[in-house]
C-alpha cells in the first residue's frame, strides 16, 4: 500500500501551506514541513496551526538562501523527520509552496503502485546541455563561500582568486555528477541508501557544501550512485508550464483544464490569487477514480525546457545598480497592437525567421512571464515606474544588442521614454479590424459594462472607445518616429513583406514567407 510522505520547503504564505498540508494528509498520506529559519512568523503561524495533527511534523530549520548548501540541508532535515515520525511511508515526494495535486489521489498511489522506481530527472553534468548559460563545471571543481545573489562582488572576486591560484579541486572518488530539476520523487528504500552513503563518505558532504547551486545536483547524483539505472525514471512527477518564450508561466484560474490531463501528478507555480484553480484541484483530489487519461502536450513541453536548460547565472543586480538608462549600442523593437494575441504570434513568427530576443507586453498584461530581475519584475506598477531599467535588465539577462516587445497603443508614454532613451528604436504598428463586438468585449474585460451586456445597451461607449483606439493610433503618427512600419489587414503581399525585412533587418525571402504564413489579423 502507498503512503507518501511529503517533503514541503516553504518560507511564506502561511495559510496557504496550511491548506495544501491538510489537503495532501486528508486521503492518508502524510507530510514534513521545512519553513525557512529567516521566516519566524510564518512558522509560528503554520506550527500553531498543524502542530496537534500527527499525520505533520516539522523539520530542524536552517536559514535558506538561494543556490546554497542550505536548501539540501533543509531537505535532508524533513526526509530525516519524515523517516523516524512515519515508519509506514513508502514514498518521499519533493514539493514547494506553490504545488498542488493534479490528479486524483487514488490515481497517484495507482502511478506509484505501478512504477516501482525513483522518479529523478538527471543528466551527465559535464556532457549534457542542461545548464545553457553562466558558470558550469566551476559550480563543482571551485569552492563557493559566498551568494551569488546577495554577494556578487566577494562570489565572483573568490571564484577569480582560486582560477588564478589554481586552486581546483576534484570530485568525490567514484561519484559521477549528475544534473537535474529538484523536485524529486524517493522510494524509502532509496532514502535509507543515500542516508547510509553520507554517513560513511562525510567527503561528499563536505563537497556539495561548498558547490554552487547543489539543489541541482545532490540528490541527482547520490540516488544514480545508489540505485540500479533501471529503477530510475529520468523524469519529474511535476508538471511546470512554459509561455511561447521559453519561460515559466504562473497557472491561473483559466488553466485547469490543460493541467488536469497532463501526464504530471503535480503542477508548480499555482498562483496565490486562483481560488477557483485551488477549490477545483482540491474537488479533483477527492476524486475516487485510479485511472485518468493524459494527452501528450505535457512531454513535448518539457522536452522543450530541458533542451533549453537553466540560466547558471540567473539572478541580475537589481535597477537601482545600474541606472536607468537603456544606453547607446542597444536597440528597441517595439510591435504596437491593440489585440494583444496578433501581436504575440507576430513577435513568435520572428524569432522563428531569426529575429531577436522578444517577450510580450511586458508593461501592459499583470500576468506576463518575465525571468528574474532582482524583485521588479514581479508587478506591472513596478515594471511601469522603472520602463528603462527593466528594459536594461532585460537586455543584459538575453545577453544581446537588440530586444523586440509588444506595446499597447494606450501605452504611449511608455513609448515616449524610450525614445527619449540613447537607444535605437524602431516601431511596428499592426493595425488590425476593431469592430463593435470587440470593442464590447474590451469594455468587459476592462470592467466598463457589466458580463452579460447585449451590444444595445452599450452603444454610446461603444463609439467612444472606438474613438478613444483611433487617437491612441494618430498619437503614434504623431510622435513623427524616425524608422516606423505599420502593417494593415488589407496591405498586400509584397508591401508586408517590405515592411517586415526593413522593421527586423530580415532577408526579403524571409520576409515573405513570414507575411504569406504567420501574421493572422484577427
Amino acid at each position: 500500500m502507498v503512503q507518501i510522505a511529503y517533503i514541503l520547503l516553504c518560507h511564506r504564505d502561511p495559510e496557504r501551506v496550511i491548506e495544501q498540508a491538510r489537503l495532501l494528509v486528508s486521503h492518508g498520506d502524510r507530510i514534513a514541513i521545512h519553513v525557512d529559519k529567516s521566516a519566524p512568523e510564518v512558522f509560528e503561524r503554520i506550527r500553531d496551526a498543524l502542530k496537534d495533527d500527527d499525520r505533520v511534523t516539522f523539520a530542524e530549520r536552517v536559514k535558506c538562501g538561494w543556490g546554497e548548501w542550505s536548501l539540501v540541508a533543509a531537505t535532508l532535515n524533513a526526509l530525516r523527520a519524515a523517516r523516524e515520525a512515519f515508519s509506514e511511508a513508502t514514498h518521499f515526494y519533493f514539493l514547494s509552496g506553490d504545488c498542488l495535486p493534479i490528479k486524483p489521489r487514488a490515481h497517484i498511489a495507482r502511478f506509484l503502485a505501478d512504477h516501482d522506481a525513483d522518479f529523478v530527472e538527471h543528466h551527465d553534468f559535464f556532457e549534457s546541455e542542461w545548464i545553457k548559460t553562466g558558470i558550469r563545471e566551476e559550480r563543482l571543481i571551485y569552492r563557493h563561500f559566498f551568494n551569488e545573489r546577495t554577494r556578487k562582488p566577494l562570489f565572483y572576486g573568490s571564484l577569480a582568486v582560486q582560477k588564478t591560484l589554481g586552486l581546483s579541486r576534484t570530485l568525490p572518488e567514484g561519484l559521477q555528477i549528475h544534473i537535474g530539476s529538484q523536485w524529486c520523487v524517493l522510494r524509502r528504500v532509496t532514502l535509507e541508501r543515500i542516508l547510509k552513503l553520507i554517513e560513511e563518505r562525510p567527503d561528499i558532504v563536505r563537497f556539495f557544501r561548498t558547490t554552487w547551486i547543489p539543489d541541482e545536483t545532490f540528490f541527482q547524483s547520490l540516488v544514480m550512485h545508489v540505485t540500479p539505472r533501471k529503477e530510475v525514471r529520468n523524469r519529474t512527477l511535476t508538471f511546470l508550464a512554459f509561455s511561447d518564450y521559453g519561460l515559466p508561466l504562473v497557472l491561473h484560474d483559466d488553466h485547469f483544464d490543460l493541467i488536469r490531463t497532463q501526464g504530471y501528478l503535480f503542477a508548480r507555480k499555482i498562483s496565490p490569487n486562483a481560488d477557483d484553480l485551488r477549490q477545483r484541484l482540491t474537488e479533483l483530489y477527492a476524486d475516487p477514480a485510479e485511472e485518468v487519461a493524459t494527452s501528450d502536450t505535457a512531454p513535448q513541453l518539457y522536452s522543450y525546457v530541458t533542451g533549453r536548460g537553466r540560466i547558471g547565472r540567473r539572478h541580475a543586480r537589481r535597477f537601482w545598480e545600474r541606472g536607468g538608462q537603456i544606453g547607446r549600442g542597444q536597440e528597441m523593437l517595439v510591435v504596437v497592437c491593440k489585440k494583444y494575441h496578433v501581436a504575440k504570434r507576430f513577435v513568435a513568427a520572428a524569432r522563428r525567421a531569426g529575429g531577436p530576443p522578444a517577450l510580450g507586453y511586458v508593461f501592459d498584461e499583470d500576468a506576463g512571464a518575465l525571468p528574474p530581475l532582482g524583485g521588479i519584475e514581479t508587478s506591472k506598477a513596478k515594471r511601469g515606474r522603472h520602463r528603462r531599467a527593466v528594459l536594461r535588465m532585460l537586455f543584459e539577462y538575453h545577453e544581446t544588442d537588440r530586444l523586440m516587445i509588444c506595446l499597447d497603443p494606450a501605452n504611449i508614454d511608455a513609448l515616449r521614454d524610450i525614445r527619449s532613451d540613447q537607444c535605437s528604436l524602431r516601431v511596428m504598428e499592426l493595425r488590425t479590424s476593431i469592430d463593435d463586438d470587440y470593442l464590447l468585449g474590451h469594455a468587459k474585460r476592462n470592467h466598463l459594462v457589466p458580463e452579460g451586456a447585449a451590444l444595445a445597451e452599450a452603444g454610446s461607449l461603444i463609439g467612444t472607445l472606438d474613438r478613444q483606439f483611433k487617437d491612441e493610433s494618430e498619437a503614434i503618427r504623431d510622435m513623427e518616429l524616425s524608422r516606423f512600419h505599420s502593417l494593415a489587414p488589407s496591405d498586400g503581399a509584397d508591401r508586408a513583406a517590405e515592411e517586415i525585412a526593413r522593421f527586423l533587418d530580415l532577408p526579403l525571402a524571409a520576409a515573405r514567407e513570414m507575411a504569406a504564413q504567420e501574421i493572422p489579423f484577427d
